[in-house]
């Protein structure tokens, strides 16, 4: 038993191509030729057919006793003895030129291809011509017809040009069609190989693309484009998993000893249902975990940007004061907010408030007992700001880039999950949003990038 080799398809797929693009050469090599022969042959039937209709124009319209004389002059002027000339009565009888008798004419009329009997070639008792009869207005016939030895003789000579320049086009055409096929087989070897490297699971693979590229070369490019997309979606997607299993664990490990602890410990019923309502609280905790991943995922496909409207900034701003003002005064808190009239932008009602009141959860939660939050909706530098405000230190500038990755804490003494942050970028991200941080003091602002 003997196996093809992986090359084998590629020579087949190779001459496959090159095969293909040949034969589509030679046949237009072949169809440009045919062509060709067809308009010489065309051009030279049609220069003798008008030469022979203005004979019968010129001797119809000659004098009857002049047309003799006329057929004799021409005959001595023809040098090549490639015209045929003839006169005959009505009954047929040669009356003047050098053919014998009229040919058996067609049906159609018109000029025709015939062997005629010459009278002055000697040697010669018939020849192959294109001849015209035409009747004369007092009854006569005339015939006129052209020699056709010299014009196939030309024809034949136009075939063999055609011929000699048609073997060198069929090889050049075999060639570059070879040669092109290779090429095209190649690419698409290319573009197979590739493909099957990520199959795979190989992500890292790209095809190459010229400095100065072709059709192929710019869908190359575009597809490395895709796989650069595809690459950081399935990063993404690994990283939240990684998220997940990493953040999960401690939590999950802490509820089953909790759990375990609880019903070793619970002596009655009142400490079964303390135990459970624990548990219930962190399964809770776990879940709104889980559920802002997914949501984090949601957002940065930007999947719901069908559904943004204008959206009313000064309305929602007030509304998410109202809905933060008596919490903020449980905690012993005081919470501003000061709205000026700003233009209505395009956005997500519902996603642009959850970042609001995530702000103002993050300044409820850090600010100093006692102090102050203000939240502010102001034009800046032509552009809408949405800012809030507390009375603590703020986030270290050293953490400002990290506080918007998933599960980062910058203060420690936060029993979140990390993700708040990550919400709001995600968001600003969604609406052409940036998220600034204040130089001084602790103020986060949503600023309208375009103006």
């Amino acid at each position: 038993m003997f196996s093809i080799s992986r090359s084998d398809p590629r020579r087949r797929a190779t001459w496959r191509w090159g095969g293909a693009l040949g034969a589509l050469l030679v046949l237009q090599s072949i169809v440009v030729a045919a062509v060709f022969w067809a308009l010489a042959n065309d051009s030279h039937r049609r220069t003798i057919d008008h030469a022979l209709a203005d004979d019968c124009t010129f001797f119809a319209l000659s004098p009857p006793a002049k047309r003799v004389d006329e057929v004799r002059d021409r005959l001595v002027r023809d040098i090549h003895r490639d015209r045929f000339l003839g006169l005959f009565d009505a009954v047929g009888r040669p009356v003047a030129g050098n053919v014998a008798r009229l040919p058996a004419r067609p049906d159609g009329g018109g000029a025709f291809v015939t062997t005629v009997a010459p009278t002055q070639l000697p040697g010669k008792r018939s020849d192959v011509a294109r001849v015209v009869v035409c009747a004369m207005p007092d009854g006569m016939a005339l015939l006129t017809g052209v020699d056709l030895d010299d014009s196939q003789e030309a024809l034949r000579l136009v075939w063999q040009s055609l011929l000699l320049g048609l073997v060198p086009g069929v090889l050049l055409a075999l060639i570059f069609g070879f040669v092109a096929g290779r090429r095209a087989a190649r690419q698409v070897d290319a573009v197979r190989h590739l493909t099957e490297r990520i199959m795979a699971g190989d992500l890292n693979g790209r095809l190459p693309v010229p400095a100065d590229p072709d059709s192929f070369g710019l869908l190359c490019a575009d597809i490395n484009r895709m796989l650069d997309r595809l690459q950081i979606l399935v990063g993404d997607v690994r990283g939240i998993g990684d998220d997940i299993a990493h953040q999960m664990r401690t939590p999950l490990t802490r509820l089953r000893a909790r759990i375990d602890r609880g019903l070793r410990d619970a002596s009655d019923r009142a400490a079964f249902v303390a135990t459970g309502e624990r548990a219930l609280v962190e399964i809770d905790t776990l879940l709104g975990i889980v559920s802002a991943l997914l949501r984090l995922r949601e957002l940065e496909d930007h999947a719901r940007r069908s559904r943004f409207a204008p959206v009313d900034l000064a309305r929602l701003v007030e509304d998410a004061c109202d809905l933060y003002r008596p919490i903020a005064e449980d905690r012993g808190l005081c919470l501003t907010c000061a709205v000026e009239p700003v233009p209505a932008i395009d956005g997500d009602a519902s996603l642009l408030m959850e970042a609001v009141a995530n702000l103002i959860d993050n300044a409820l939660k850090f600010g100093p007992a006692g102090g102050r939050i203000g939240v502010s909706l102001a034009p800046r530098d032509g552009r809408v700001a949405i800012t809030v405000s507390d009375d603590g230190p703020g986030i270290p500038p050293a953490d400002r880039g990290l506080v918007t990755q998933r599960f980062y804490r910058a203060r420690t003494d936060g029993d979140g999950a990390g993700l708040g942050l990550s919400l709001v970028k995600a968001i600003a991200d969604l609406h052409g949003l940036d998220l600034h941080f204040a130089d001084a003091g602790s103020a986060v602002s949503l600023v309208d990038r375009n103006g």
